[in-house]
């Protein structure tokens, strides 16, 4: 397992990228739920922010692309708007033990 942060370290709704030995990935907050993704598009294979740790639209529900304003579902990493509707985010099986979040 690897320890990516404190739940506490991630706003409620929020976002968090990282660079490991998986690569480039990020985790998400929605309430008690945490959902944890490799940081690239599938629509160009890019990385998904604009700014560090910023994963997130304005209004903190969906998950968007910088560069070309696709949105995702937090919870499963579906693409709902933009260029590659249907398609999906990478996600990485996660835990939260002991009130820390690990990449399993």
């Amino acid at each position: 397992m690897i320890r990516l942060c404190s739940i506490d370290e991630l706003q409620d709704p929020g976002s968090k990228g990282f660079h490991n030995e998986r690569g480039h990935v990020f985790a998400v907050r929605q309430g008690d739920q945490v959902y944890v993704y490799e940081n690239s598009c599938p629509h160009f294979g890019i990385n998904l922010e604009w700014q560090p740790d910023q994963f997130l639209d304005s209004e903190k529900r969906l998950i968007q692309c910088a560069t070309h304003g696709a949105q995702f579902l937090m919870e499963t990493g579906e693409c709902i708007a933009g260029p590659c509707p249907g398609d999906r985010l990478t996600a990485l099986d996660c835990q939260v033990k002991g009130g820390v979040v690990y990449l399993i």
